[in-house]
């Protein structure tokens, strides 16, 4: 269990705080909107109402102690940027912030904020994805065109074997687990025959995972 910050309530910040909430973590909120503050105080473990470009009034808030803070003021660019400058100066290490454009990225980039977060931009590649790939169920970049994907095998792939939906490029691809029903397998053998029913996660580049889409696919 550990202590966030989010400074910024609106959608964005709300929702992440609710989501940190329900893995059990605390979570100071903090906005300088009053009525954003008291639609959250009652579920946030500390929440305040305070003016984020004030460094004085961010010391308050013992923030330095939090795991991470999040900076999810996206429309107001000044606020954003000094409430991170703020964060830096009382001594707050790991800092994510949203950014809501390119000029906006660009200078948290300046300013040495740990991740900076595109939240439009990051769920419209999500939802392409998924209408592209609709077997795709979960991904997560690692870096460097490396992906990690769960996909769901359905019924029309029952009697296949791992080999017939994996990648040739066995450098850049890997087949990390099967999962059916309660029973999970890792490093699952290339001989492996499939029931339709499974769950099956794996890593590897983009080409390599672009590669074994047309195998996974349903036949029209």
């Amino acid at each position: 269990m550990a202590e966030f910050g989010v400074i910024g309530l609106g959608r964005f910040g709300a929702r992440t705080s609710m989501e940190l909430l329900d893995l059990g973590h605390y979570v100071i909120g903090v906005d300088s909107d009053e009525k954003a503050v008291e639609a959250m105080a009652e579920v946030l473990t500390h929440s305040a109402i305070a003016d984020v470009t004030d460094e004085k009034a961010l010391q308050e808030l013992d923030l330095a102690n939090c795991e991470v803070v999040l900076v999810a003021i996206g429309e107001d660019l000044q606020a954003s940027l000094l409430c991170v400058l703020h964060l830096k100066s009382i001594g707050v290490k790991e800092i994510w912030a949203k950014a809501t454009s390119k000029s906006h990225h660009q200078i948290l980039s300046k300013l040495g904020v740990s991740r900076i977060i595109h939240p439009e931009e990051e769920m419209g590649i999500r939802v392409a994805q998924s209408l592209n790939y609709p077997m795709v169920n979960e991904y997560m970049s690692l870096g460097h065109n490396w992906f990690c994907v769960e996909i769901s095998i359905g019924e029309y792939l029952k009697g296949k074997k791992l080999r017939d939906v994996s990648s040739e490029d066995s450098e850049f691809f890997h087949m990390l687990l099967l999962k059916k029903r309660d029973e999970v397998t890792t490093n699952p053998s290339m001989d492996m025959e499939l029931e339709g029913n499974e769950t099956l996660v794996m890593a590897g580049s983009l080409k390599a995972l672009k590669s074994i889409a047309p195998k996974l696919k349903e036949p029209s």
